[in-house]
């Protein structure tokens, strides 16, 4: 396992005093290994789980050539072209209830429905609507109304017998469950759930229950980290409020460390701040400090912690992600170096969330040299294209900014000033969050 520093030597031009965001994320990525424990669940119990193997198929699906219409099926080459066809009609197939006469003689349709298999030697299906004249014996087909192939599923067009159906890394969403249900198969192997310690820190943070002494502030950032860590699917372990005093900071790192893969703390990482939090950190791991190049969200530890004794089952120490203490800062920095890290921890190899493009409707003054993400209201206008807005007071303090907005203006590390009509990449919280 390289060291930290060993990562950082790697880096071409790391400075822990003013990293590019992206150089973070590279770092990050270059620290993290993922858990190895596997077990089995029900498929009922798998939604959000990360399959640890691929799914193979163990049947064509579909398993055998069906209607995509209700209508007639009919072979193609029995149509008169350029004039109506007209056709005995011979049975009916039923989804679930195939037609099992011996043959279909040459200009005669079978009755289908959807999901019906395709009586042997027919090859396309005319949908019922498109049946110039239907009686109990006879149908006329209009000229030009199918192609040959029309309205059929063929076997295994979809997933053939061996080929994988779902890879290994995939987040089980709906889709995929249903995709893995219609296979046949109950059960899955999944990687254990990644298991991630928090607690706050900070002798003017109270939870919720307590009367607020002056200069005190109520705990928001243990249940937005409680909250986002839970949206991933991830166990949390909740430490609470623990104050800046060396011998209570000692111990919850120790618990921390000995229960979980990851450890993420809010606040007592900033210049200027009671060293306790950083000296502590310091003392139980392999911990660097940075400033990192992005708005808000600054200042961030990021380490390994030794983990004697520890009861969870991981060979490796457990890392280590110090978060600024301010409300927003914390949300931005867990979405743009923590969030990644964690799903490939957790043997995930997620879809990206993509970027949007959009029109900025307001100006925004920034600087070169550093990533911003500012708190975004994303509209269609009357023309039926995307804008964007910046909501209100951009302060790393203001939480209801982040609640009355629907994405993240994402501006670029070299970017400069946004005039009012530029356009701005927008990151969607329903991807997000």
């Amino acid at each position: 396992m390289k060291s930290l520093q060993d990562i950082a030597d790697s880096l071409a031009g790391y400075d822990p005093r003013s990293l590019p965001i992206a150089q973070a994320q590279a770092f990050i990525a270059r620290m993290v290994q993922a858990v190895q424990e596997v077990e089995s669940v029900r498929l009922e119990d798998a939604l959000g789980r990360v399959l640890a193997e691929d799914v193979t198929s163990p049947i064509d699906v579909p398993a055998h050539d069906n209607s995509a219409m209700d209508g007639y099926a009919l072979r193609a080459s029995d149509l008169t072209p350029n004039q109506p066809s007209t056709l005995a009609v011979q049975g009916r197939a039923l989804a679930g209830a195939p037609w099992h006469g011996l043959g279909v003689p040459p200009r005669t349709a079978v009755k289908i429905t959807t999901g019906a298999v395709m009586p042997q030697g027919l090859d396309t299906v005319v949908p019922q609507e498109m049946i110039a004249h239907a009686s109990d014996g006879a149908i006329v087909v209009p000229p030009h109304a199918v192609q040959s192939g029309d309205n059929r599923r063929l076997r295994g067009e979809d997933l053939q017998r061996g080929g994988t159906a779902v890879r290994q890394g995939t987040v089980l969403g709906p889709a995929e469950l249903g995709l893995i249900a219609s296979l046949g198969i109950g059960s899955v192997s999944v990687w254990r759930r990644l298991r991630v310690a928090y607690f706050s820190t900070g002798d003017e943070i109270h939870s919720i229950g307590e009367a607020l002494r002056e200069g005190g502030v109520y705990d928001s950032n243990r249940y937005t980290v409680r909250a986002m860590l839970q949206r991933m699917g991830i166990d949390v372990v909740d430490l609470g409020v623990v104050p800046d005093q060396p011998d209570a900071l000692e111990a919850a790192f120790h618990r921390a460390a000995q229960q979980a893969d990851a450890v993420i703390t809010s606040g007592g990482v900033s210049v200027g701040e009671a060293d306790h939090t950083k000296q502590i950190m310091a003392k139980l791991g392999d911990v660097l400090f940075w400033r990192i190049a992005m708005r808000p969200g600054r200042p961030m530890a990021i380490g390994r912690l030794t983990r004697p004794g520890a009861s969870h089952p991981a060979s490796h120490p457990a890392l280590l992600f110090g978060l600024p203490g301010n409300p927003v800062a914390v949300m931005v920095t867990f979405y743009a170096l923590v969030r990644d890290a964690l799903w490939h921890m957790a043997g995930a190899t997620p879809k990206p969330c993509l970027p949007w493009r959009a029109t900025c409707t307001t100006a925004i003054r920034k600087r070169p040299g550093r990533t911003e993400y500012q708190r975004g209201l994303v509209q269609l206008n009357a023309q039926g294209a995307l804008v964007v807005s910046v909501l209100g007071n951009q302060g790393s303090g203001v939480l209801s900014s982040m609640s009355h907005a629907n994405g993240l203006i994402v501006l670029d590390h070299e970017r400069g000033d946004v005039a009012a009509g530029d356009t701005v990449s927008v990151v969607p919280f329903h991807g997000l969050m």
